[in-house]
């Protein structure tokens, strides 16, 4: 089977999109000046939030319970997550000797690096989970093609 024809094939596409953009507008911000960084990130938190809405839409009315749960999984994240930007990790990170600024600063670094590591970790879930899953189909459609055998030797039999 080749990649294209894959069951992954978008997911592998949004992935690789996904991290094309992360890729370039980080490079590109840090080479660029404070108005290019605006830019980008007000593009980006657009986008996350467009996103945040279509996968709260998806668990106002999916039907499926797996995926609802999924869903749910993924906002609880994106949730808690933006709770601790708010003021927690600024807390966290503190000492005497910064202030509330450099503190802000810290946690947003701390924050940034985290993701990358989530983001990273995520990759490796989700490689896991695409093997598992092409594993026990794999395993499903030999099964399947062992039954068909046996049947077709017990008809040569008979």
């Amino acid at each position: 089977m080749k990649i294209d024809d894959s069951i992954f094939a978008v997911k592998l596409y949004e992935m690789e999109e996904q991290y094309g953009k992360l890729q370039c507008r980080i490079r590109a911000c840090e080479q660029g000046g404070r108005e290019k960084i605006r830019s980008a990130l007000k593009r980006a938190e657009d986008e996350y939030k467009e996103n945040t809405m279509l996968l709260e839409e998806k668990v106002r009315s999916c039907r499926s319970p797996a995926v609802k749960s999924l869903s749910t999984a993924q906002l609880d994240y994106r949730k808690r997550t933006e709770g601790l930007m708010g003021s927690e990790l600024s807390r966290d990170v503190h000492s005497e000797a910064s202030s509330p600024g450099e503190d802000r600063q810290e946690a947003e670094l701390l924050y940034a690096e985290f993701a990358m590591d989530f983001a990273t970790l995520s990759v490796q879930q989700a490689l896991i989970a695409a093997l598992s899953a092409l594993e026990h189909r794999g395993g499903a459609e030999e099964s399947a093609g062992n039954r068909q055998d046996t049947e077709e030797r017990k008809a040569i039999i008979i």
